[in-house]
């Protein structure tokens, strides 16, 4: 006879499951990732595609054949920076010291900075902010402000690279190149609230057991003893936009040209790609529109050159 019951597949690792504060998500690691400096960058996400390339991992079944992947379309303007912003190392963590912006001080500001860094433990950290007025699919003309901290930490390249790029414009081709590894920060799609069955992945009651409500709940609330309701009992609320970090997403390509990935009568509910776009094997957290923030892979991952693209798909997908 079969087994009836098994563990719930709701993960307690992401409690409590509530809505994200903000769409510009806060990306807290202490690990840095080696080699590069501006650690990290943001785009839109158009939607998505397949790809045929060649398969270049050697431990594949299918290594130096064509295959055909997913791809996810990130549209992605160019950055700006607005200010710097100085941290120093205290026994209560990292505290802002004092912060220079492009728009209130000019170039004029990099002095304060400087005058500072003179001795003691300090970070430094970068102010940008998007350019969604760039962005045919996104309806929307105010940017969002996000801190990029920079790999050289406190040292003199990272504060030549804060000086040269002040008040001035990013692309994603100074941070990223063709086959790397990112980590993608974004806000996964809002369902409102929903029962336990699909908010937690608690198993429907089988046929021949009381059916109340068509045994859509949970057995129990607990026990008398203690006379509450344990926090790890599935209970319904809030489902989707929550903040999630996926690991280890290749770029497929870099790209200048939005025509070469957009399909005929452009992305669903997003339109036509304009700008510059990076293409990310795989699926990535979130709605079309939404802003997604690409880090350097911190995790172990393959040691890939760049993939061999032969054809991406420019179909339509008005029809799926």
């Amino acid at each position: 006879m079969t087994k009836t019951s098994r563990p719930r597949r709701g993960s307690l690792a992401f409690s409590p499951r509530k809505r994200a504060k903000s769409e510009t998500c806060n990306i807290r690691r202490a690990k840095l990732a080696e080699g590069k400096l501006l650690q990290g960058f943001a785009g839109y996400k158009a939607g998505m595609t397949h790809v045929i390339m060649v398969d270049d991992v050697p431990t594949s079944l299918t290594y130096g054949s064509e295959i055909a992947v997913p791809a996810t379309v990130i549209e992605t303007p160019p950055l700006r920076v607005e200010g710097i912003r100085l941290y120093k190392a205290t026994v209560y963590g990292l505290r802002c010291l004092t912060e220079v912006l492009f728009r209130k001080t000019g170039e004029e500001g990099v002095q304060k900075i400087e005058d500072l860094l003179n001795g003691g433990n300090y970070e430094l950290r970068l102010i940008m902010a998007t350019q969604p007025h760039l962005v045919t699919g996104v309806p929307k003309k105010r940017p969002e402000i996000m801190e990029l901290r920079l790999g050289g930490g406190s040292g003199e390249d990272a504060f030549d690279y804060a000086k040269n790029v002040f008040g001035k414009e990013v692309s994603i081709k100074d941070v990223f190149s063709n086959g790397d590894f990112v980590d993608v920060t974004a806000v996964t799609k809002g369902k409102g609230t929903q029962g336990p069955v699909k908010r937690w992945g608690v198993k429907i009651q089988n046929a021949k057991a009381y059916r109340s409500s068509k045994g859509r709940h949970i057995g129990t609330l607990g026990p008398w003893t203690p006379a509450r309701t344990s926090w790890r009992v599935p209970m319904m609320g809030q489902t989707g936009y929550h903040q999630r970090t996926e690991y280890n997403k290749r770029i497929l390509k870099v790209g200048e040209n939005g025509e070469e990935v957009t399909p005929k009568g452009g992305f669903l509910h997003y339109g036509i790609v304009r700008n510059e776009y990076v293409l990310l094997k795989g699926s990535v957290p979130g709605p079309a529109k939404r802003l997604v923030r690409l880090s350097p892979a911190v995790r172990g991952h393959l040691k890939l050159t760049a993939p061999q693209i032969v054809r991406v798909s420019t179909e339509s997908k008005q029809g799926c």
